[in-house]
């Protein structure tokens, strides 16, 4: 029988650890990489194209195959997939003439690591309404 560890995801963040919104407050700088991270999200475009290259078999998509799904022009498809680069989203490499781009795992991890509930745990209740039933 194998002794391996099995690895969580969304439990290790850039500097180690990061805690889910419910378990502990964000630093300041946490809070400052989050905020690229939703920003870049926040644009029906960009969460389009996301959710286009992550849901690709295989993988990865070219930008080929992305650009005509929107009526957008190019320059413009490329700008977005620029914002989700440097949100640590996608990655890309040119092959020839064209431009290849995959899903970052990690950092849709991390997300789903820091906005999940920890197990078995309720919400905690707002101020002022414990026993007001």
């Amino acid at each position: 029988m194998s002794k391996q560890e099995l690895a969580v995801l969304g439990q290790d963040g850039v500097d180690g650890c990061c805690p889910g919104l419910l378990t502990a407050p964000l630093d300041e700088a946490q809070s400052v990489e989050l905020a690229k991270v939703f920003k870049a999200l926040g644009d029906p475009v960009r969460l389009r194209l996301l959710s286009m290259i992550a849901s690709r078999a295989g993988g990865e998509v070219c930008v080929c195959d992305l650009t005509p799904a929107f009526d957008l022009s190019q320059p413009t498809i490329s700008h977005h997939l620029k914002l989700l680069r440097q949100a640590g989203l996608i990655d890309c490499e040119r092959r020839g003439t064209w431009v290849y781009y995959w899903l970052l795992p990690e950092m849709t991890d991390r997300l789903a690591g820091i906005l999940t509930r920890p197990a078995g745990k309720p919400l905690p209740e707002p101020a002022g309404t414990a026993g007001n039933a």
